[in-house]
């Protein structure tokens, strides 16, 4: 009986530190993924000052392998389309990052890196051929937790989720930004109105 009751006090602590699992989501995030992403994002950068507007060649590369093959990786024979794909790539793989570990408008921007991170996956599949390497590709329930796909980035979007379900957490730009804005505060119910008596 007494294990019954340290559990159930246990549970309503845990009940009360909502706050911990999105702070945590963040953290992980910010350990795990960022320098990743940041990485990759500097890879794609041209020279130069203006390097943010006119990505490397490496990026067309990885954005775009087929592509790129088909015209004996000369990215200039590429349309304006290719162009603007790798550049919002480029740039969200900065721009993301940052609002999710800085937590400013964390919900929007984890649900533009789960959309990222479905992109980059589709892209290694296809475009780099990562369908055809099974070892590389991995799968679910087969006792072997490190393939590249299948592992990995489930645990990559399953933190994203969390994040965009919960928000950024108390220890925020979220929170002390917007803490006034009426779609960020918790729905609170109506007072019922009160009743008039009769004379």
């Amino acid at each position: 009986m007494i294990l019954v009751t340290y559990y159930l006090r246990f549970c309503a602590l845990m009940a009360r530190a909502d706050w911990l699992v999105p702070t945590l989501a963040r953290l992980v995030f910010a350990g795990v993924l960022l320098s990743y992403f940041w990485v990759s994002g500097l890879t794609k950068l041209g020279d130069g000052l203006f390097g943010i507007f006119m990505p490397s060649a490496g990026a067309y590369a990885q954005i775009f392998p087929r592509a790129m093959e088909a015209v004996g990786y000369d990215h200039g024979q590429l349309g304006v389309l290719h162009w603007l794909v790798v550049l919002a790539g480029t740039w969200a793989e900065f721009l993301l990052s940052f609002l999710i570990v800085t937590g400013l408008l964390t919900r929007l921007a984890a649900i533009g890196m789960i959309g990222f991170v479905a992109l980059q996956t589709l892209t290694d599949l296809f475009g780099h051929g990562a369908i055809a390497e099974p070892g590389t590709i991995g799968a679910w329930f087969d006792r072997l937790p490190d393939s590249v796909i299948a592992d990995q980035r489930a645990f990559w979007v399953f933190v994203l989720v969390v994040l965009a379900i919960k928000g950024a957490g108390p220890i925020s730009l979220d929170r002390l930004v917007l803490r006034n804005a009426p779609w960020a505060r918790q729905a609170s119910p109506r007072p019922a109105p009160a009743q008039r008596q009769a004379p």
